[in-house]
């Protein structure tokens, strides 16, 4: 099985213009992402897909594969899906450029949701961690899973779900991971379709993997991670990185 994976780097991010290019530590947000990720030995390629002439130069600098996007893409999906239209993989790895402390254990998991998957029954896969604290399960910003008996994605949201009623049950809240395991064609079917009316009301793409009736498998991970969607995020991630160095 051919396995590759491909990082979506967008310059231009509403909530943070130019994150990727913010230095962490001594390199670029985009340029530990990347190496985290080859780092792994889990894919047969590893490309960053960018429409971008800094996060092109500053990948190539260090050696690196560079896909240059040559249309404009509302979602990173969209922008992977240009980039393998021609490969001949049979599973493409989304991983985010903003998540520069993912490790081999998560994307091992990750793959393994697919080794069992014998009825090729799963569509896509991708990870979840467990929420604690009511700060972070609160923030829109952190996109919320839910899932069925058997870790299907039900819905995702940028409100709390669920929503405990009763006051007798142990209340549990999980964050969805923006890396996702898609079979290539799935992929495909996602870039050649239109946006969804959920998807764009909550500004969450794998919704429409949903709306289409896909089916998502939910790989849960405790591997601590740090998205950076926002300044205050970089702050804590230059925070884990002193701490963990």
């Amino acid at each position: 099985m051919k396995i590759i994976a491909v990082i979506p780097a967008r310059y231009e991010a509403s909530r943070f213009p130019g994150k990727l290019m913010q230095l962490l530590g001594d390199k670029t947000v985009i340029e530990h992402t990347y190496q985290n990720v080859v780092a792994t030995k889990l894919f047969s390629e590893v490309i960053v897909a960018t429409d971008n002439d800094s996060i092109q130069k500053e990948i190539e600098a260090i050696g690196g594969q560079v896909f240059r996007s040559k249309k404009n893409h509302e979602c990173g999906s969209d922008r992977i899906a240009e980039a393998v239209l021609d490969s001949s993989a049979d599973l493409v790895v989304n991983i985010q450029g903003d998540e520069p402390f993912l490790n081999q254990s998560s994307l091992s998991s990750l793959l393994n949701a697919f080794e069992s998957d014998s009825d090729k029954k799963i569509d896509l896969a991708s990870l979840m961690i467990p929420l604690v604290e009511k700060e972070e399960i609160q923030n829109p910003n952190n996109v919320k899973v839910i899932v069925d008996q058997d870790n299907f994605a039900l819905y995702f949201s940028r409100s709390l779900i669920p929503y405990y009623r009763a006051t007798d049950v142990s209340k549990t809240y999980h964050k969805h991971i923006g890396v996702y395991a898609f079979r290539r064609q799935a992929l495909i079917d996602f870039s050649t379709s239109e946006m969804t009316p959920l998807e764009r009301a909550e500004k969450i793409e794998c919704i429409r993997y949903l709306e289409q009736g896909k089916k998502m498998k939910m790989v849960l991970s405790h591997q601590a991670t740090i998205g950076i969607d926002t300044p205050e995020d970089l702050v804590k991630a230059q925070q884990f990185l002193n701490n963990n160095s």
